[in-house]
């Protein structure tokens, strides 16, 4: 508990310049890696999605961390080129590197640390995000659970990382292996990859890496590892494993998928369902698609336009405009035309609403 309550102090209080004007862009959203799960002394790219924040797609945006240590210390006003991230696709962020080299602690170290404690910011931290915890997964129970396979998750899916991990001292013949390949395919093998020994891009491609004692981790996606074509629904990934070249090989395997489960619709509204000139008509969307955060509309109103935007995050964006002062000059109107774009110039809706007449 004690640990506990001081690492949120640190969240709290390490981050430089807190009394200085700056904005919260919101919290950092799901955070993954790749491989999915790694030793603290194996390279690793972390994923964040930050779609739910107000951060720009275009916005260069850095790493700020100071558990297990701060590599950048001393820097907030101005990051250093290291720890920059890349923007991979609908406002994801990533960052490589080996953490017992960028943190300049053993394994050891790092997992006797308070965990991966960061913010999100721009290169001057006049923006950041909310603290966030990049997560861990320890997996050393494989090395006694008896275990001949276990996957990372139990249930992969087509576009996401997966890693396999394989204890070659319960398969009998993979004594003095000198290399480990997975020969493999989805869907009952109606796609493949085989391992082919004579094939030196296909061996390197099947090989598991060498985690060391006869333990060893096959780390993939497998859209891209099987190049699947777009639209195919993943049922299972079925493999065996082999020692060198095809001296010993291991039953074949299955891990089954997880179901995919597409996000709810996106819902968009105006309330209330009936106004006039001198309310003030609302907006709202829900379920937005990843990277949408704003919503931008244009108001024509006889010969008056307004025009004006909305932010928010995945959830909903919600807004208001006061038709009550913006259209005070404008009288006698029977209707206004709205126009609604999302900031990927998306239109969201077009429509025109009938205002209701007031009694003098």
């Amino acid at each position: 508990m004690k640990k506990f309550i001081y690492t949120i102090l640190l969240a709290l209080l390490m981050a430089p310049n807190f009394v200085q004007a700056q904005e919260t862009t919101g919290a950092v959203g799901s955070m993954t890696s790749f491989p999915v799960v790694y030793k603290y002394d194996e390279k690793v790219t972390w994923f964040f999605d930050l779609s739910a924040t107000t951060f720009a797609e275009n916005e260069v945006l850095y790493l700020w961390i100071w558990s297990p240590s701060e590599p950048d210390a001393g820097n907030w006003e101005n990051s250093s080129d290291f720890a920059k991230l890349t923007h991979v696709k609908d406002k994801i962020w990533s960052i490589t590197l080996t953490p017992t080299q960028y943190f300049s602690k053993t394994p050891a170290e790092i997992a006797a640390s308070a965990g991966f404690w960061l913010r999100i910011k721009n290169k001057n931290g006049s923006k950041q995000s909310e603290v966030a915890n990049m997560p861990y997964t320890d997996f050393s129970t494989f090395y006694t659970a008896n275990e001949l396979i276990r996957s990372y998750p139990t249930k992969p899916t087509l576009d996401k990382g997966v890693s396999i991990l394989f204890n070659a001292n319960l398969a009998p013949g993979f004594a003095g292996a000198t290399s480990v390949h997975i020969h493999s395919g989805l869907n009952d093998w109606s796609i493949q990859q085989m391992y082919e020994a004579s094939k030196p891009e296909i061996a390197e491609k099947t090989k598991l890496k060498d985690l060391g004692n006869g333990f060893y981790k096959m780390d993939l996606v497998p859209k891209d590892y099987y190049n699947a074509p777009d639209g195919f629904v993943m049922e299972n990934l079925v493999f065996l494993m082999v020692k060198d070249n095809w001296a010993g090989t291991t039953p074949d395997q299955v891990l089954y998928a997880g179901a995919f489960v597409p996000p709810p619709a996106p819902v968009f509204g105006f309330f209330p369902l009936q106004i006039s000139q001198k309310d003030f008509l609302g907006m709202s969307r829900k379920n937005n698609e990843s990277g949408v955060n704003k919503l931008i509309y244009t108001i024509t109103a006889g010969s008056k336009v307004i025009s004006g935007e909305f932010t928010g995050g995945t959830s909903e964006i919600k807004g208001f405009v006061n038709l009550v002062s913006e259209l005070k000059d404008v009288p006698n109107l029977s209707e206004i035309h709205v126009l609604v774009k999302d900031n990927k110039d998306k239109t969201i809706s077009d429509t025109t609403i009938p205002l209701k007449t007031l009694d003098k």
